[in-house]
């Protein structure tokens, strides 16, 4: 039988500055970060899939992308999407308006280093 591909099974986003966006992560979205992380990563203590930031892979150039992650839709899971918006409004934080979705209430916001993150849920 040939191999097959269950689904995600890790998530990172390549950053320039790796303290920087985990700072915006757990200060703005409360993420906690893994007991351990390779020198190159931060690593969140997240379920079901893992997820982190990391120095960029050899070959990406960050510099020359005005819109990282194009083309990628990652949602965030939360317990209260609107108050999540509100706290990141209160920080500052570019967000779109909350919306109804079939995966609760939504909304859209920047995050490190200009990526599009969405957060669902609550």
């Amino acid at each position: 039988m040939p191999a097959t591909v269950d689904g995600p099974d890790f998530v990172a986003l390549q950053v320039k500055d790796i303290q920087a966006a985990a700072a915006f992560f757990e200060e703005r979205l409360g993420m906690r970060r893994a007991p351990a992380s390779p020198p190159h990563a931060v690593v969140f203590a997240t379920s079901p899939i893992p997820f982190a930031v990391r120095e960029p892979l050899p070959g990406v150039d960050l510099d020359g992308d005005a819109r990282p992650g194009l083309g990628v839709a990652l949602w965030l899971r939360t317990t209260n999407a609107a108050e999540l918006r509100e706290r990141l409004v209160a920080a500052g934080v570019a967000v779109t308006p909350l919306q109804d979705s079939p995966f609760g209430p939504t909304f859209t916001f920047t995050g490190p280093e200009g990526y599009r993150l969405t957060a669902h849920g609550g």
